[in-house]
C-alpha cells in the first residue's frame, strides 16, 4: 500500500488527498508523522473540499484558494489545544477543536465514518500528550523538592578522644568507720601504743 492509498481507506476525494499530501509530507517535521485524514463532503457541489489531517504533533487545517490552484494551510499544536469533540448532523459531521486560547475551530461536512476516526485519533494523540505532560511537570516537581542528602561522612579526620572511666562515686563514711580509721591514724603514727590501740578499737566495736 503505497502513501496516498493509506488515507483513501473511508472514501476520502483521491484528488483532494493527493493535492493535500504531497505539500503536508514537506511540512512534517523529522520525528513527526501523519496519523488520519479526512476531506469534506458538500451535499451538492465538493469541487474545493477542505481537509483536516492529523499528525502525532498537531492538526492541519488545508484550505483550497484561488479556485483550487493554491492552498492554504493553518496548523495548532497539541499543546495549544484543550479538546477536541464531533458532532453527527444530517449531512455528515461537525469536527470541533476547542484552543486554550481563541474562537473554536469548527469544520462541517465531514462524512459520519471520517469524523469519527479523525475525532479518535485526535483525542488519542492529545491524550498522550497530556500524558506526557503530566509526567514531565511530576518529574520537574520531584527534582525541586527533593530532600537534602546530607553527607554524614567528614572530609576531615576526626580525632579520638581516649576512654576515661568515670571516677567512683564515694559514699560517705559512717561515724563509726571514721572513728576506726582515727585510730588506727594514731596508731601507725605511733602516738598510742598498740595495747591502747586494740583497747579502744573494741570499745568502738562493742558500740555497734
Amino acid at each position: 500500500m503505497n502513501l496516498i492509498d493509506r488515507f483513501l481507506s473511508d472514501e476520502q476525494d483521491p484528488k483532494a488527498v493527493e493535492k493535500v499530501l504531497g505539500k503536508l509530507n514537506d511540512m512534517l517535521t523529522a520525528s513527526e508523522e501523519l496519523i488520519y485524514l479526512a476531506v469534506q463532503k458538500r451535499p451538492a457541489v465538493n469541487l474545493l473540499p477542505d481537509c483536516i489531517a492529523v499528525s502525532t504533533k498537531r492538526i492541519f487545517y488545508c484550505t483550497p484558494g484561488n479556485l483550487g490552484f493554491t492552498m492554504n494551510f493553518k496548523d495548532i499544536s497539541w499543546k495549544s489545544i484543550k479538546e477536541v469533540s464531533f458532532k453527527e448532523e444530517i449531512f455528515g459531521s461537525k469536527f470541533i477543536c476547542v484552543p486554550l486560547h481563541g474562537e473554536n475551530i469548527i469544520t462541517e461536512y465531514i462524512p459520519k465514518v471520517q469524523a469519527r476516526k479523525l475525532y479518535q485519533a485526535a483525542y488519542e494523540q492529545l491524550e498522550d500528550f497530556k500524558e506526557q505532560q503530566r509526567l514531565e511537570d511530576l518529574d520537574e516537581r520531584r527534582s525541586s523538592t527533593s530532600p537534602v542528602t546530607v553527607n554524614t561522612l567528614s572530609a576531615e579526620p576526626v580525632e579520638e578522644k581516649p576512654f576515661v572511666r568515670p571516677a567512683p562515686v564515694e559514699e560517705p563514711e559512717d561515724e563509726t568507720t571514721l572513728k576506726l580509721r582515727k585510730l588506727k591514724t594514731l596508731y601507725d603514727k605511733h602516738l598510742i601504743t598498740q595495747e591502747e590501740y586494740e583497747a579502744k578499737k573494741a570499745d568502738i566495736l562493742d558500740s555497734l
